[in-house]
This record gives C-alpha cells, structure tokens and sequence, in this order.
C-alpha cells in the first residue's frame, strides 16, 4: 500500500519531465534528482522514476535519429540549388533562385522527419499527464513501447 506522499513524489517525478519545455534537459536532469532523492523511500516511487527516465531517454534516441535524417537531407538540398558561380563572380544571389521544382524527394523525407518529430512532442506532452494522473491515483504506469534502459 503507497502513501499520499510516495503517490504525490511519483507523480512529481512524471510531471518535472516537462521542464524539458523551460529548461534544456529539464526533462533528464529535474526526474533524475527527484528520483535518485526518492527511490529508496518506495518502490513504487523507484519503478515510476525508472519509467520516466527510460520515456525520456528512449525519445532523445528517436529525437536524434530524426535530426540525424532531416538536417543533413535539408543542408545537402539547399547548398546543391545554390549557385555559387553567381555567388563568387557577381555576388549576386536572390532567394528567387530556388523555386519548388528544384524540391527533391530527400526534402520531403526531411520534411516527413521533422512532422514526426513534433508529432512525438505532442503525444510526448499528453502521455506525461496521462502518466501524471494516474501515478497519482496510485496505479502503476508504464509507457507504451517502453525500452527498458535502466533496469
């Protein structure tokens, strides 16, 4: 039987992932000090905090992966439709250069990656308070489609 209080340090650990959102790796570094304060007090509050942790660690993975795709694609598209002999010789360059034809198919794969990306964000942010809520009640939560980094 969990406490109020081990209840509410659970669903703190979940929640203080989304200072992600005020802070760069808010979302790593608030749950990780929460947790590592907590986990020996229950071990609800020690499989939750595990949880969030492995939640944020398996998206900064698909978070990378998706940048790893999309940027190199978008700087290879733009600096192969730019002409530099215009740019060196008459330092003339109009952004009227690039017009949709030159839109390959590695943009749009670019483009597809970074809708994922902020699809991610989205479903991120909603299954935290999901996640929230129902840790609070007391019922265990655990990610969809968890990696389990830490065991």
């Amino acid at each position: 039987m969990e406490t109020v209080n081990h209840k509410n340090t659970a669903a703190l650990i979940h929640l203080s992932s989304l200072s992600q959102y005020f802070f760069p790796f808010g979302g790593f570094i608030f749950p990780i000090i929460i947790w590592s304060l907590n986990k020996h007090k229950s071990e609800y509050i020690d499989a939750q905090g595990k949880q969030v942790i492995n939640f944020q660690l398996r998206l900064l993975l698909y978070s990378l992966v998706l940048l790893l795709i999309a940027v190199p694609m978008l700087v290879i598209t733009v600096l192969k439709h730019i002409p530099f002999e215009d740019l060196v010789h008459k330092h003339d360059f109009t952004p009227a250069q690039f017009s949709l034809e030159n839109i390959s198919g590695i943009v749009a794969v670019a483009v597809v990656s970074i809708l994922i990306f902020v699809s991610i964000k989205v479903i991120e942010f909603f299954l935290i308070i999901y996640a929230t809520v129902k840790t609070a009640n007391g019922e265990g939560f655990k990610y969809p489609l968890s990696i389990a980094f830490i065991k």
